[in-house]
């Protein structure tokens, strides 16, 4: 009896415990977005935006009017630095977007990516400075065949798989990151689209292609085969351990949205005085495959 008295007890206890907790959220000040890159043999290209409330329901509308305008960025590779111009760009819905790139006008000073190269880009905007710094890797992640093979499991009768042999070099510390492109479509990365050679070091390995996905979809489509008549072109980008924890982390964000029981997370960007997102390079190799029909 004194048993049952006792849980009665802790039962008491921990209902008397009980207590609703309310968060009082407020609206944070609007800060600057980056989404900033350069790659071996492109020139560099920089999207700037103000971040928009958690809970907002997005428009069409918000998202074209969060670009930042008439802003003053700058790109050097230490020897040169060269002044970006805003472009616009319009989208297939009809609204546009808006990018910073290399003035055409002003040829003098401008550069395209090269290999194992350090860069920096400074951002004016709204009266406060914003800075980030990469480095386009070497090439040290060997993509070295790709081909097509049967999927044993196919969802549909076309269905195929893409593989891809890899040699990582000796040495940790190479990190990379993935595009697919299928046909006239777009590069799309990977669900899990960055990479670190903690357990490959040093080894050659296989493994299926996954596609890349469009987040920009309520729903993206996500289907691990390719289809018979695909031409199907990977993008294997290297890239430095600041761009790898922030692509890790963005993408570990986004694969936990709606999951009530993901740990907690913060996006770890590269640049100064408060601005959220990243400045990246990409040492990019291309390989493209046709699958017959």
């Amino acid at each position: 009896m004194k048993k049952y008295a006792f849980l009665i007890f802790i039962l008491v206890s921990l209902l008397s415990c009980e207590k609703d907790i309310t968060f009082n959220l407020k609206n944070a000040p609007d800060v600057l977005v980056v989404d900033g890159n350069i790659e071996n043999g492109r020139p560099p290209e920089v999207m700037l935006t103000q971040s928009l409330d958690f809970f907002n329901t997005l428009t069409a509308d918000q998202l074209a009017n969060s670009f930042v305008h008439n802003a003053m960025v700058t790109i050097s590779n230490g020897i040169t630095t060269h002044q970006l111009k805003e472009y616009s760009i319009t989208l297939p819905s009809g609204y546009k977007a808006f990018r910073y790139s290399i003035d055409s006008s002003n040829l003098a000073t401008a550069f395209l990516g090269q290999i194992n190269t350090h860069y920096t880009l400074h951002i004016k905007s709204a009266g406060k400075d914003y800075e980030a710094t990469t480095f386009i890797p070497s090439l040290g992640k060997k993509l070295d065949s790709m081909w097509w093979a049967a999927t044993p499991f196919p969802k549909e009768a076309d269905d195929v798989a893409v593989m891809i042999q890899v040699t990582d070099p000796p040495g940790l510390g190479n990190y990379i990151r993935y595009f697919t492109k299928i046909n006239n479509e777009p590069f799309l990365p990977g669900r899990n689209s960055v990479a670190d050679d903690q357990v490959i070091d040093n080894i050659t390995y296989r493994l299926q292609l996954e596609p890349g996905l469009d987040r920009n979809l309520p729903k993206p489509k996500e289907n691990p085969s390719f289809k018979k008549g695909d031409v199907v072109t990977l993008k294997v980008c290297n890239i430095d351990r600041d761009a790898y924890d922030f692509f890790s982390t963005w993408e570990f964000a986004f694969n936990s949205i709606g999951n009530p029981f993901s740990q907690p997370n913060k996006v770890m960007g590269n640049v100064s005085n408060g601005a959220l997102g990243a400045f990246y390079g990409y040492g990019a190799i291309y390989k493209t495959i046709v699958i017959p029909k």
